[in-house]
């Protein structure tokens, strides 16, 4: 049992000043209905349709989370309501230029909980993007969330992770510059691949050897390639460019976060390697435990290691369910 919710915000200021207009914050209820809540932000190619069925879901970026997501499984729809929403911007804000922060991002949410009667929720999951918008939650609404989870966020952006998005984020510009946006963002969306994965992963996946000639093309670029070419049809222009600067602006202080957290860190992630995750854990205020696991993944764990997260959450959920 699935339902979309639905609060018209209208016109608001941003943190840096920009404003968003009309704005529409959309989520999508999943579960028995009156049962507790878990709320779930995704990364910033992720949309509010969590575990619809993948032969139906409605967008592009649906179903990121069937795995953990269902009747019966880790985040239990039998037990809990499970909440996922749009980031912003979204809908015709996706093709306007702003400057959002996760503080923003943060505000949207709370502001849906408000309309949805939901004064506090059971547990918050955030992953990559959305772990970094649940920490600003957590430090701007702490009263309104029992327990957080985190998979391969950080209360900073890790400062290679800032580099490299400032890469693809010129190779957009020129991309506008030229006249073709879209290859531009075809290009960044490969370059933000190879962060998303792990060198090891690549060397066991692919030769490198050439499958083509005149020109030269090599089995990991076709990859690449491939990545590149899906991404338009999930995420416009302005919107990438919105969320990956949102990225490289965001900053909580741990010391003003006293929830209850597990922190679920990737030895092979690039942008949220252990290291800041073990300085967010020393620097928390509240009780927190971190969790470190092995992928070949790199950040995409959250995605890929379904069968390692499950026990995991599992566990986390049901320690939530007993704080109550």
């Amino acid at each position: 049992m699935a339902r979309d919710v639905e609060l018209l915000l209208g016109d608001h200021v941003l943190e840096h000043g920009d404003m968003l207009e009309a704005d529409l914050v959309q989520g999508r209820l999943y579960g028995k209905e009156g049962a507790p809540v878990i709320l779930i932000p995704g990364g910033i190619s992720a949309s509010r349709f969590i575990c619809d069925e993948p032969e139906t879901g409605p967008q592009v970026g649906s179903n990121w989370w069937p795995e953990l997501v269902h009747a019966g499984g880790a985040i239990d729809l039998d037990k809990f309501q499970v909440l996922g929403l749009d980031l912003a911007p979204s809908g015709t804000n996706a093709h306007k230029r702003l400057t959002i922060t996760t503080n923003d991002q943060a505000k949207r949410m709370a502001a849906l909980l408000d309309h949805l009667n939901i004064p506090k929720v059971r547990a918050i999951i955030g992953t990559s993007y959305g772990g970094m918008v649940s920490l600003a939650f957590a430090q701007n609404y702490g009263e309104k969330v029992e327990r957080l989870c985190l998979l391969g966020a950080a209360h900073r952006p890790f400062p290679m992770g800032v580099g490299l998005r400032g890469i693809q984020r010129k190779i957009v510009e020129f991309g506008l510059e030229v006249g073709r946006p879209e290859e531009g963002l075809k290009l960044a969306r490969q370059l933000a691949m190879t962060t998303y994965r792990s060198p090891e992963e690549f060397t066991q996946r692919f030769k490198g050897t050439p499958t083509a000639t005149s020109p030269f093309c090599f089995d990991v670029g076709d990859y690449l390639s491939a990545c590149g070419d899906r991404y338009p049809a999930a995420m416009a222009v302005e919107r990438f460019m919105a969320l990956s600067e949102s990225i490289d602006l965001h900053c909580v202080d741990p010391a003003k976060i006293t929830t209850d957290t597990l922190l679920i860190a990737t030895r092979s992630d690039q942008l949220a390697p252990p290291s800041e995750i073990q300085l967010l854990h020393d620097g928390l205020a509240g009780p927190s435990e971190m969790i470190t696991i092995d992928s070949l993944f790199g950040h995409d764990s959250f995605l890929k290691e379904t069968k390692t997260l499950a026990p995991l959450l599992s566990q986390f959920i049901t320690k939530a369910s007993h704080a109550k």
